[in-house]
């Protein structure tokens, strides 16, 4: 009997979605539930089960083609797994203790083969995004294999072995030394030149939504960023006073953002333009506060969102993030996470930023930038000292947020920040 395997029910926001890869051939042998293909749209990676156990008798539609909702992807042909295995058994019972001692007088040089069989077997979890990086560049099983980190292979794991791998290419394929003082027009020895290449790749669809909302903000709202510092010294001392019993207790860590999503919703409180929105000539206030985390991931930049933010506690928003962190670096995440928002925070300081201008998710009107912290020589009541500051950065829409409502915003979240209390008492 055969069944047959079709695009699953997109969301209603999503027209359709790009085949990204094939995880079974024709011909090879499925489990039910097992994920057959990727299916990429605007935001996430959807995996295609399979309904029932058998054997893969087709596939219908080539990786890189765009799909809508219910078309026909494959077809699985029921039963015939269990032939296969039927056969497979019959076969091994048919070994003869005659076949089996010569097995065992085979050469030497064989034995290390079939002790290394089962390790070989036991093939790597590769991520849609790894899948790709390893069908792109072409790497073999074995060097998978030594970039598996507990049994999982990350795509940055996979661009550092193959950075590290030996070249293998033959002697005679290297370029022709070039004439003694051969150059270019622009000053590149003609080695050298012969010696460079390229590598041209498709956008992921993840990736053209981001520039295509980056360049639709930049185009559509009047955008102005305003900067501020923050001393985190009340901030440390809070988290290192009680950071041990608040994972104790709550079962996650506590870590910087929580601070900042209660200090921004005490900003967004008193200044309610900076958690509006434009549609068309009116101005949404919205009355909640939707706080959108940036988190970035394989596939590229992602902005769950906590709904209601300002309803919980500390430890809900830090288990919040936790969540969304873990499910869009696994590429788990559903479409319902990562829409809507009234306001988002994203921390370029994890990787080392010093100072930059966001740019607004829109249709938001506002995004807070977090930096590195750095200790920095400050004049406290007539002395220098040393403390741990944080650039701030708000970039917003002054189409609709003056700059005496940005920088007020930005202050009340700096003297929450140096005064963790203020967020408590709402002072």
């Amino acid at each position: 009997m055969s069944v047959e395997i079709r695009v699953p029910q997109l969301p209603e926001s999503v027209a359709d979605a790009t085949l990204v890869a094939w995880r079974r051939q024709p011909g090879e042998t499925v489990s039910r539930d097992e994920n057959l293909a990727d299916l990429e749209t605007d935001k996430v990676v959807l995996e295609v089960p399979a309904p029932v156990a058998g054997v893969l008798q087709s596939v219908r539609i080539a990786p890189g083609t765009s799909v809508k909702s219910g078309e026909l992807l494959a077809v699985i042909e029921v039963g015939a797994a269990v032939a296969a295995a039927t056969t497979a058994a019959t076969a091994a019972a048919a070994a003869t203790p005659a076949a089996l001692a010569t097995a065992a007088t085979a050469t030497p040089a064989a034995a290390p083969t079939a002790e290394a069989a089962p390790a070989a077997t036991q093939a790597p979890k590769l991520g849609p995004a790894a899948q790709r990086v390893a069908e792109e560049l072409g790497l073999p099983q074995a060097t998978i294999a030594a970039a598996a980190k507990g049994g999982r292979v990350s795509k940055s794991d996979l661009v550092s072995a193959a950075g590290a791998a030996p070249a293998t290419a033959p002697a005679a394929a290297k370029p022709a030394p070039a004439a003694r003082g051969a150059v270019s027009a622009a000053g590149v020895p003609a080695a050298v030149r012969g010696a460079r290449a390229e590598r041209r790749v498709p956008m992921s669809r993840l990736r053209q939504r981001i520039a295509e909302r980056l360049v639709q903000a930049q185009s559509t709202q009047a955008l102005l960023t305003t900067f501020n510092e923050v001393d985190l010294t009340k901030v440390n001392e809070l988290r290192n006073r009680h950071k041990d019993a608040f994972e104790k207790q709550h079962g996650v860590k506590l870590g910087f953002m929580s601070f900042f999503v209660k200090a921004s919703i005490e900003g967004l409180r008193r200044f309610p333009l900076v958690n509006a929105a434009v549609e068309g000539n009116e101005i949404v206030y919205h009355e909640y506060f939707d706080i959108g985390v940036a988190v970035s991931t394989e596939r590229g930049l992602m902005v769950p969102v906590l709904r209601d933010a300002d309803a919980l506690d500390f430890a809900g928003v830090e288990r919040g993030i936790a969540s969304y962190a873990q499910r869009a670096r696994e590429g788990t995440i559903a479409l319902e996470d990562l829409t809507g928002g009234t306001f988002s925070i994203t921390n370029g300081g994890v990787f080392g930023s010093l100072l930059s201008t966001p740019i607004v998710n829109a249709p938001q009107s506002a995004i807070l930038g977090m930096h590195k912290t750095q200790l920095r020589p400050m004049v406290m009541d007539g002395e220098v000292v040393a403390r741990p500051m944080m650039y701030l950065a708000l970039s917003y829409d002054h189409r609709i947020i003056d700059g005496k409502e940005a920088v007020q915003f930005l202050v009340t979240v700096k003297d929450c920040l140096e005064d963790p209390g203020r967020i408590l008492l709402g002072v």
